[in-house]
């Protein structure tokens, strides 16, 4: 199947990523310290939240993926060996059967680096499934020119039925499916799902134009969002896996805070990320949560 291209990745920003790699910038990032990592082959599954677009460095255009992202930091603590096969605008589809890249490289299943004696799968996807992009694009388009009333919320909730939140039960039996299919590829492996991040304030009514999403849209998306994860950990919980939360920790590093604040970058990114997706920061804050749960 065709990948769904990244939101707000013009043709530019694609050339940006082509220098940063180019050039080879290292971004400083603090390593979380030594946990309890399983030792042995770690396969990273999922989307652009997983892969980390435009971080330095990107180590595979196609994928749009960093070498600073939360699998590779989670790796760098232990003894892991990692497979990181996430890629930029991945859905459940793209994990079962494969698909093509951002360059329009194809891909292959997600789920072929699986392999019997892997210790550790890390799965973060869903977001695609519901079509975040889409999402993000029409509610930013309505709102640009007044952050006032809920055209977002109206769009999506006409004719009585939420649209999104009949995306999100739609996608329940897909993450399922990926689940099991990692079960059976690797019988002996720790499975941890992780939800997302905050974009979006917990509270309040965001921050109009900076993020250009309407005051009274906001609290809709951040139910969805909430309604997204908390499916991500009920299904993580059926079909035997962990959940990592990362949304608790990212409270109050949501898109509308300060760029030394933030994990997930707004619509004009401040620092090195493409828009509405986690910066370095954020990988670092997921990398901590997901070394926590294993610990814990």
């Amino acid at each position: 199947m065709t990948r769904p291209r990244l939101p707000f990745l013009p043709a530019a920003a694609r050339l940006a990523a082509l220098a940063v790699a180019t050039v080879g910038v290292l971004l400083a990032v603090a390593t979380p310290a030594s946990a309890a990592v399983p030792a042995g082959r770690y396969v990273a599954l999922g989307d652009s939240y997983t892969a980390g677009p435009l971080i330095p460095t990107q180590v595979d255009l196609n994928c749009l993926r960093s070498n600073r992202n939360y699998p590779s930091l989670v790796a760098a603590s232990g003894s892991s060996s990692l497979a990181d096969v996430s890629c930029s605008g991945a859905t459940t589809d793209d994990i079962l059967y494969g698909g093509s890249g951002q360059l329009g490289i194809a891909v292959p299943p997600q789920l072929s680096a699986v392999t019997s004696n892997t210790a550790l799968v890390t799965v973060q996807i869903g977001g695609n499934d519901i079509g975040f992009s889409g999402i993000i694009s029409a509610c930013a388009e309505a709102s640009l020119s007044s952050p006032l009333g809920s055209p977002c919320k109206n769009r999506y909730t006409a004719g009585g039925t939420d649209q999104l939140q009949a995306r999100i039960a739609a996608a329940t039996p897909k993450v399922t499916a990926v689940l099991q299919a990692v079960r059976r590829a690797a019988p002996g492996a720790r499975v941890v799902v992780l939800g997302y991040p905050a974009i979006l304030p917990d509270t309040g009514y965001g921050c109009w134009p900076v993020v250009p999403i309407a005051y009274q849209d906001v609290p809709y998306l951040r139910g969805i969002e909430k309604s997204l994860n908390a499916m991500l950990a009920s299904t993580a919980t059926a079909n035997g896996a962990t959940y990592a939360d990362v949304y608790a920790p990212s409270i109050g590093r949501d898109a509308c805070k300060g760029s030394g604040t933030r994990w997930v970058e707004g619509l004009m990114p401040q620092n090195s990320a493409a828009p509405f997706h986690p910066n370095a920061r954020g990988e670092q804050g997921m990398a901590t949560a997901l070394l926590a749960k294993l610990n814990s």
